[in-house]
C-alpha cells in the first residue's frame, strides 16, 4: 500500500496527517483500499509511510511497525527521506518477499473485480499487470486483444488504438526489483518504461466495472462526500452502519441549522445558532457560535470562527 505521499494537492487538509488518513464521512480513506483488498483475499499488508508517518499509530494501533486491520497484519516501513512510488516498493523488498503481490494507491478508492486482475497476471506470468479504466487521464497505450501495454505516455514509441487510464492498482512480480534503483527516489512508471524497453511484457486488465475515484484533490474529495449521500456505495465494505453524515457523538448547540450535504464526524462540537451548508466536519473538530458556513471542510485541530481560514 502506499501510502507516503504529501498530498500537496490537498493543501492544509494534509498538514496534519497523511493523504491516506483523510476521513471519508468519518472512515479514514486508506481503509476503504484494505476493505477492497480483503475482499480479493489479501491477508497481509505493507505501508509505506514518511509524511506525518505517526497518525497512522493513532487509527492502527500496533507494536512498533506491526499493527493489525480486520485481523490482518500491517507492517508500516517508515522513509526518513521520500521514495517516490518505485523506490518505496523497493523499500519494502524485504517485506513482501518473491511472490507476486498486489499494490494499492493510498489515495484512490475503488471497488473494482481484483481477482480478474490477480488471475491474468498468474496466468500470463508479467512482471506487471495494470489494471486499466477508459476515461482521463488516458497515458497508458494498450492492446486489449494481447492484453499487453505497448506505451506509457508515449515515451517509448509503440503506441496502441486504444488510450487506458491506469487505476493505480497493479500486480507486480519480484523480478520487477530488478528494475528499480536502491536507496534513491524513483516513479514504479520509469520501471515500466524500463522493462518494455528491455522487450519484456507487461500486461493490464481493463476493469471498467465498479467505481474507481482518485481523491487527490479538494474538489474531489467534496465531491465524494455528496455522491455518497446520494446513495453511492461500496460493494466491498464491512460496516452496515457507514455512512453516518451526523455522528451519534457529535455535539450540536442550540439553534444549529443544517442544510444541504453535511458529513459532522465523531466527537464534532458545533457552537449554539450556527448554520451549516454542504460542510464537511472532520471527527474532534470544534466551530465557534453563531457561524454560517458554506461548502466548507473543518478539520480536527481548526476551531472555527468567523476569524478562521477554512477551506
Amino acid at each position: 500500500m502506499l501510502g507516503a505521499g504529501l498530498g500537496t494537492r490537498l493543501k492544509s487538509l494534509t498538514s496534519d496527517r497523511p493523504k491516506p488518513l483523510v476521513p471519508v464521512v468519518g472512515k479514514p480513506l486508506i481503509s476503504f483500499a484494505f476493505d477492497h483488498l480483503i475482499a480479493a483475499g489479501v491477508k497481509r499488508f505493507v505501508v509505506n509511510t514518511h509524511h506525518r508517518s505517526e497518525a497512522y499509530s493513532k487509527h492502527f494501533p500496533g507494536k512498533g511497525q506491526t499493527s493489525t486491520y480486520r485481523e490482518c497484519e500491517i507492517q508500516f516501513r517508515h522513509e526518513p527521506t521520500l521514495l517516490d512510488t518505485g523506490g518505496g516498493i523497493k523499500n519494502v523488498q524485504d517485506l513482501v518477499g518473491s511472490a507476486p503481490f498486489l499494490v494499492h494507491n493510498g489515495d484512490v478508492l475503488a471497488d473494482m473485480d481484483l481477482g480478474r486482475l490477480v488471475t491474468a497476471h498468474l496466468q500470463t506470468g508479467h512482471l506487471a499487470t495494470l489494471g486499466l479504466r477508459s476515461g482521463e487521464p488516458a497515458q497508458i497505450d494498450f492492446d486489449e486483444k494481447s492484453g499487453h501495454v505497448t506505451d506509457i505516455r508515449g515515451i517509448v514509441g509503440n503506441p496502441s488504438p486504444q488510450k487506458c487510464l491506469f487505476t493505480g492498482v497493479y500486480v507486480l512480480s519480484s523480478e520487477i526489483f530488478d528494475f528499480i534503483p536502491a536507496g534513491k527516489p524513483s516513479s514504479i512508471v520509469s520501471a515500466f518504461i524500463d522493462v518494455l524497453r528491455s522487450g519484456l511484457r507487461i500486461g493490464g486488465v481493463l476493469l471498467d466495472e465498479g467505481h474507481w475515484f482518485d481523491l487527490g484533490t479538494v474538489e474531489s474529495y467534496k465531491n465524494m462526500h455528496h455522491a455518497i449521500a446520494q446513495g453511492l456505495r461500496f460493494s466491498h465494505n464491512p460496516d452496515p452502519e457507514w455512512p453516518q453524515f451526523l455522528h451519534p457523538a457529535a455535539r450540536l448547540g442550540a439553534g444549529v441549522q443544517l442544510t444541504g450535504m453535511n458529513a459532522i464526524g465523531d466527537g464534532a462540537e458545533i457552537g449554539e445558532g450556527t448554520n451549516l451548508e454542504d460542510c464537511i466536519l472532520w471527527p474532534g473538530s470544534k466551530t465557534a457560535s453563531h457561524l454560517h458556513l458554506r461548502d466548507c471542510i473543518v478539520r480536527s485541530s481548526i476551531a472555527a470562527s468567523a476569524e478562521s481560514q477554512i477551506l
